[in-house]
């Protein structure tokens, strides 16, 4: 049975095509310096948002069209979903996919019969990726929907809760281990406080850093060699949550002695609702080491809240891609598309038009910023901005030669700092535009 039987495989027919089922830019086996886009790229469909999602906002309940669905969230239907969710993803041609436990396999009456359901979920995922080839990125516990974690999961108020997050995440991660996966996540959703008046934050940072080390620990017993990611958010659901953006999280991770264990799955969506670009946090992520994975989606600067829109804007992708290139590629993550159609687009096809613009953005953004490091342009204008630090008195502060007693007598002999340099911002700009096209 074909849950998508009038859409055939997407193909590469180049950039003059008008296909809307064809890519224009990702072409997988195209090289580009010298690895293939599908290595350089290694797109990940989304379980939650593009086989979960119903298209429900704050404002009125889903209207998504989905054939396949009964309405029920049963381990039968979780059993379906994974054939609606490989057809899909054959088609498309990714590499890799991500889940949440609680979007492939429901919750039972218990902890016991939860964890029944889940392996027989995972035994059917294990079969499908054996037979097609696509394979797991990361997957990750889903500790804010129930109502268990009102106060939280790790970070809550109530000792059993703790227990039970981390009874689920064992179980995650063993599921994880179980289907290959390459990475697991940590998102804590409700992690953080809603206000301070009847918060002990220093003991909820504590619990949570204890969490993440018993985490560890287990990772090492089970011989889980994937990487373990964090992924920031500022807020939303939480007015503050612990894991801010990247500087925050990496902080925290130093601060209990976790530095060495984790690094980060960017989300844009998440850097734009810390007044951050994309940009800003996985650089700060990639030259502390810590940049493992990202989420590719984006916001909408008119709205405050997590749209998770698909990527469109060359800008971000050119940025994106650079940053990677630049660190000498992503590792053991990928391009997960953690986001969702837009509620008025309901039909099915609108799934693959969502992951073909996406994966097109992103590939064109990849040619680009692999044009940008063959000039050398930007690189050579960074250079020179920052020459005065090459020689002198420049080379000697970053070689610790001198101190604040050598630089007073410079400084005096010399009578003055010039700002000779001009950032040539609108320049930037101006040739950056030029290998847009």
């Amino acid at each position: 049975m074909s849950f998508f039987p009038d859409v055939p495989k997407i193909k590469y027919e180049g950039p003059d095509s008008t296909n809307p089922l064809a890519y224009r830019h990702y072409n997988p086996d195209e090289l580009v310096e010298g690895k293939s886009m599908k290595d350089h790229l290694r797109f990940a469909v989304c379980y939650w948002h593009t086989f979960r999602g119903t298209g429900s906002d704050p404002f009125g309940p889903g209207c998504a069209i989905r054939p396949w669905e009964d309405g029920t969230d049963s381990p039968a239907m979780a059993l379906k979903r994974v054939d609606v969710a490989f057809e899909f993803m054959e088609k498309l041609g990714v590499p890799y996919y991500c889940w949440h436990d609680r979007d492939i396999a429901p919750e039972g009456a218990n902890l016991a019969e939860t964890n029944k359901i889940l392996d027989s979920v995972v035994a059917k995922l294990k079969e499908a990726q054996a037979r097609t080839g696509i394979k797991l990125l990361w997957g990750t516990a889903n500790l804010f929907s129930n109502k268990r974690f009102v106060h939280g999961a790790s970070t809550s108020c109530n000792a059993d809760v703790f227990a039970y997050s981390a009874a689920q995440v064992k179980k995650a991660l063993e599921a994880t281990k179980e289907l290959g996966g390459e990475n697991y996540v940590f998102w804590g959703g409700r992690e953080g406080y809603m206000t301070l008046w009847n918060t002990d934050l220093k003991r909820e940072l504590d619990h949570l850093a204890k969490f993440f080390h018993m985490a560890v620990e287990y990772k090492k017993k089970i011989g889980f060699t994937g990487a373990f990611l964090i992924e920031p958010k500022p807020h939303e659901p939480t007015s503050h949550q612990y894991d801010f953006d990247c500087a925050n999280s990496l902080a925290f991770l130093r601060s209990y002695g976790l530095e060495k264990e984790f690094k980060f799955n960017v989300e844009t969506n998440h850097a734009t609702l810390a007044k951050h670009t994309m940009g800003h946090e996985l650089e700060y992520a990639s030259i502390n080491g810590m940049l493992g994975s990202i989420d590719a989606n984006r916001g909408d600067p008119l709205l405050g809240w997590d749209t998770d829109q698909f990527p469109t804007d060359l800008y971000l992708t050119a940025q994106v891609m650079l940053i990677v290139l630049n660190q000498g590629g992503i590792g053991s993550g990928g391009m997960n598309f953690d986001a969702k159609v837009r509620r008025d687009s309901f039909e099915p096809i609108d799934l693959f038009h969502a992951h073909i613009g996406g994966m097109d953005a992103f590939a064109h953004g990849l040619k680009i910023a692999a044009a940008m490091r063959k000039d050398g342009v930007l690189k050579d204008m960074v250079k020179k901005r920052y020459a005065s630090w090459d020689s002198g008195v420049g080379a000697d502060i970053e070689a610790g030669k001198v101190k604040f007693e050598e630089l007073e007598a410079y400084m005096l002999k010399k009578g003055e700092a010039e700002p000779n340099v001009s950032g040539r911002q609108e320049l930037i700009e101006n040739i950056i535009n030029r290998y847009l096209k």
